[in-house]
C-alpha cells in the first residue's frame, strides 16, 4: 500500500511539474484580415512547363473575419473589371490560416470554382480550379 501512494505521488509530482513549465496552451490566432495585393494565373497543369495561359495585371482582396468564417471581395482588371465576394472556410494551423471554398461566379466568368489556399501575416497564395481553367494566385500585404 505505500508503494501505491509513493507512486501516485510521485505521478502527481511529476505531472504538476509538467504542467507548471509547460504554461498555458493558447496559440494566437494569425490575423489575414485586411488588404492584400498580388496576381493570377490560368495553367495547364498537364503542361507544368508551359507559362501560364493568363496573368492578369492586378488582383486585390479584403479580407475581414466573421463569427464563423472569413469574407473577401477579389477585385481587379484581367481584361474587363471585375469583382467578387467570397465567404471562405478557414481553419487555424500553426501560424497560418489555411483556407477552403467554393463559388459560382456566372457563367461569364467561368461558372462554380473551387479553390484551397493558406495565409500567414505575409502572404496568401491559393489554388483554384473549375470546368474550365486551373490556376493559382499570389498576394502579399498592401503597404
Amino acid at each position: 500500500m505505500k508503494t501505491l501512494i509513493c507512486a501516485c505521488t510521485l505521478l502527481f509530482c511529476t505531472l504538476a511539474t509538467a504542467w507548471t513549465q509547460a504554461g498555458p496552451q493558447t496559440q494566437q490566432i494569425p490575423d489575414v484580415s485586411g488588404v492584400w495585393t498580388g496576381t493570377w494565373s490560368a495553367y495547364d497543369p498537364a503542361q507544368p512547363a508551359v507559362p501560364p495561359k493568363e496573368q492578369c495585371k492586378s488582383l486585390t482582396a479584403r479580407v475581414t473575419k466573421t463569427e464563423s468564417a472569413y469574407q473577401a471581395t477579389f477585385e481587379g482588371d484581367c481584361g474587363r473589371p471585375y469583382k467578387y465576394n467570397i465567404t471562405m472556410e478557414g481553419r487555424t494551423a500553426g501560424k497560418t490560416v489555411l483556407f477552403k471554398g467554393s463559388a459560382d461566379l456566372g457563367p461569364q466568368d467561368g461558372g462554380v470554382y473551387d479553390w484551397i489556399g493558406r495565409a500567414t501575416d505575409k502572404e496568401f497564395v491559393g489554388f483554384y480550379t473549375n470546368a474550365y481553367y486551373t490556376g493559382v494566385f499570389v498576394l502579399t500585404r498592401s503597404k
